[in-house]
């Protein structure tokens, strides 16, 4: 082998390293960039688990809104009753209490 074929042999040689060098560049750079990436859908997956847990909560806090109004309105009527059949009672009393005093 000449001295000129081993001078081209190198040139190519250093041309094909400078690429392979340029090549390898490249993919740290999209190694990087990965990583952010994955990084970034960790991160979004926990809030995304944290806003879900308190969407929970609200839902929960929600649903107790919602049994209030049902409560207050059984007692509502629960009280109505009782009221109605005090005043019965009281009607009832008052009538025999009157019969009593005709006799």
């Amino acid at each position: 082998m000449t001295d000129e074929e081993i001078a081209v042999k190198l040139t190519v040689l250093e041309q094909e390293t400078k690429s392979a060098k340029h090549r390898l560049d490249d993919l740290e750079v999209q190694n990087q960039a990965i990583q952010d990436l994955a990084l970034s859908v960790r991160e979004l997956t926990i809030n995304m688990t944290r806003m879900m847990e308190e969407q929970e909560k609200q839902g929960q806090d929600i649903d107790t809104l919602k049994a209030v109004p049902g409560k207050n309105w059984g007692a509502v009527k629960k009280a109505l009753f009782n009221a109605f059949l005090g005043s019965l009672g009281t009607a009832v009393g008052a009538a025999l209490l009157w019969l009593l005093k005709q006799s």
